[in-house]
């Protein structure tokens, strides 16, 4: 709901900002002349992006930034130069984020945000989920134990970044330090110190911050240039922000009227009209502004995080977002209109829009052979034992390391039914059984099932499936988001022990070679949790494709090793989309997990189906 109130109030306040920054517009032709301003072009790198006044420069030019937010981990390798060249085609002069060589060759400036937070939407909002093995860990603060782990990405990155930045002849002209601080704001010293540790590894750029209105002044850093987040843009900010430092250019750094969507909610739709309006204001008061996102791409794997507003939502496998472009590249009908209102603000050389992508409804795949997840434990690497439950970040997995994402599941012998209660220790979402009978759900919304037992044998296997639906991306509760059992589970009040431990973190490595050759026949419908085997034999070159699974309940699909995504028929999203570069010429694997019952055939589909 908020993307919706937010754009409101933002329509209001636009408005508000020709009082304080009407200097903006003053002394600039209609149409700004920057065909001289792109990487290839721009020989002397004596002069970088600066602020000049209420303008910004870029080698002593007026340089107008019109950005687009691509992330690189949400498109195939392949798919790289198709989606910045469609950037470049729109009318867009600049890149967030990364890709920095190839943006560079097809005439793209890049604003770089190298974090360590970038958020995004992202389990954890990109930080490893290894930081969370210290119980006392506080993220983005300058506890000792996360500063360390900054110093040591830092060492890692920078260095490769520093002949990438413009005075070197790369197309870095800014770089972000951090991200949204303002809304955290748990440690005054945390910003000055991720300033001071990128100058001090020689980063040369103009640096930035970017924080919305509300939270302005606690995100700022002394001498580091103030970028607004369209979210809660209020009359003020712009009277704040020239009393934070005085008549400068205004960057909107995130501008969304969107939200990503969640499983079981109704998808978002965003208003073009809306968007177009304010996007018109902004430009007629020469702001800089960049499109959060100009192109989304898919949640591949187990990314995606989680936002907590009244309760707790999963990112679904989709990050389309509203953008510009489609979740497979495709142009949508604001790509053009927007190319045309930038071509009318900016002279710069576009290249033609490169044609669609082709996609093929293939014809649909029976699933031939299942294995159970009970027929597996016994072909999997040697369990933890432990008197107590532990979490995922705690298991002695990936070289000490512990579990990022996927599945644990937990085994615990019971010799009596009654009350199973969580208190809350799920996270996030727990399939409970008695021995390999389905007893129930356990999450956040659900913390107590009956546990009855038909029998006299002595004792049984409770087991817990527990899944990590996805890490909070943002919010002061980030230090919190350790995944699977969190502490005790209780059986009529009293806390269970000794538990066997499975980590299931379903790597490509695991589906490619730890799966045995015990398959069976399917001859029915098969309960859950399993896996299922079937080919998708292809003539000819690979094409995009869309899978739907009807019938199908929950769990995660795999081609060829590659992790596609999570599926869940409470929808919104009904289609996961399957890049044709992932697909070779002949037989082609595919293999999903099932949490709950299996259905028969995978679809294929020529466009996508993300919802109601």
């Amino acid at each position: 709901m908020w993307p919706f109130l937010v754009r409101f109030e933002c329509i209001l306040f636009l408005a508000s900002a020709f009082s304080v920054i009407t200097h903006l517009s003053q002394g600039l032709s209609p149409r700004i002349n920057q065909s001289h301003l792109i990487p290839s072009y721009l020989k002397n790198r004596k002069s970088g992006l600066k602020v000049e006044g209420s303008n910004f420069t870029l080698g002593g030019f007026p340089f107008l930034i019109i950005a687009g937010t691509i992330h690189y981990f949400r498109v195939p390798k392949e798919y790289w130069r198709d989606r910045l060249l469609k950037m470049k085609a729109g009318g867009f002069n600049t890149l967030i984020t990364a890709f920095i060589t190839t943006a560079s060759e097809v005439g793209l400036w890049v604003i770089l945000c190298p974090g360590p937070y970038i958020g995004s939407d992202l389990d954890l909002g990109g930080l490893p989920s290894w930081l969370l093995k210290d119980p006392k860990m506080k993220l983005r603060t300058t506890y000792k134990g996360f500063i360390k782990a900054v110093n040591l990405y830092f060492d890692h990155l920078i260095s490769r970044l520093l002949p990438l930045q413009y005075n070197w002849g790369g197309p870095i002209i800014a770089m972000q330090v951090e991200n949204e601080y303002g809304s955290y704001y748990l440690d005054k010293k945390y910003m000055p110190y991720v300033k001071k540790a990128l100058e001090k590894r020689k980063v040369e750029v103009l640096l930035m911050t970017a924080d919305s209105g509300r939270v302005l002044g606690k995100g700022r850093i002394k001498n580091v240039l103030v970028t607004l987040h369209m979210k809660n843009i209020h009359k003020g900010t712009y009277k704040e922000l020239s009393s934070i430092q005085g008549h400068s250019p205004i960057m909107m750094m995130v501008y969304t009227v969107n939200s990503f969507d969640s499983w079981g909610v109704a998808r978002h739709i965003p208003d073009g009209h809306m968007l177009l309006k304010d996007v018109r204001e902004m430009l007629k008061l020469r702001f800089s502004l960049n499109f959060y996102m100009f192109h989304g791409g898919t949640n591949f794997g187990f990314m995606g995080g989680a936002q907590h507003l009244n309760g707790y939502y999963p990112v679904v496998t989709s990050y389309e977002y509203g953008a510009l472009l489609r979740e497979n590249g495709d142009y949508t009908p604001e790509y053009t209109t927007f190319q045309e209102v930038f071509r009318s603000v900016i002279a710069a050389p576009m290249p033609l829009p490169l044609n669609y992508i082709p996609k093929n409804a293939y014809k649909s795949v029976t699933l031939l052979y299942f294995m159970t997840l009970w027929n597996l434990l016994p072909y999997l690497d040697l369990p933890t034992k432990s008197v107590k439950p532990l979490t995922m970040e705690q298991l002695s997995v990936n070289e000490g390391s512990g579990q990022s994402y996927g599945y644990t599941l937990y085994e615990t012998a019971i010799s009596s039914d009654g009350i199973l209660t969580s208190k809350g220790h799920v996270q996030d979402r727990g399939q409970v059984f008695l021995d390999d009978k389905h007893v129930g759900i356990l999450d956040h919304s659900k913390d107590e099932l009956t546990i009855q037992i038909h029998d006299h044998q002595e004792y049984h296997i409770l087991r817990i499936l527990v899944e990590n639906q996805g890490r909070l991306s943002s919010g002061k509760s980030m230090n919190q988001q350790r995944k699977g059992l969190t502490g005790d589970i209780y059986l009529n009040n009293s806390p269970l022990r000794k538990f066997t431990i499975y980590s299931l973190e379903m790597k490509s490595v695991f589906i490619k070679r730890k799966l045995p050759q015990i398959w069976k026949p399917i001859t029915e419908k098969v309960k859950g949790p399993a896996f299922f085997l079937g080919y998708l034999k292809i003539s000819g070159d690979p094409r995009d494709t869309f899978i739907q699974l009807e019938g199908w309940n929950k769990g995660v699909v795999f081609i060829n090793g590659q992790n596609l995504g999570c599926y869940w028929s409470i929808g919104p999203q009904e289609t996961l989309y399957l890049p044709g570069p992932w697909l070779h010429t002949g037989t082609n694997e595919i293999i999903l997990f099932e949490e709950l019952e299996s259905g028969i055939e995978v679809g294929f589909k020529m466009e996508s189906h993300l919802g109601y």
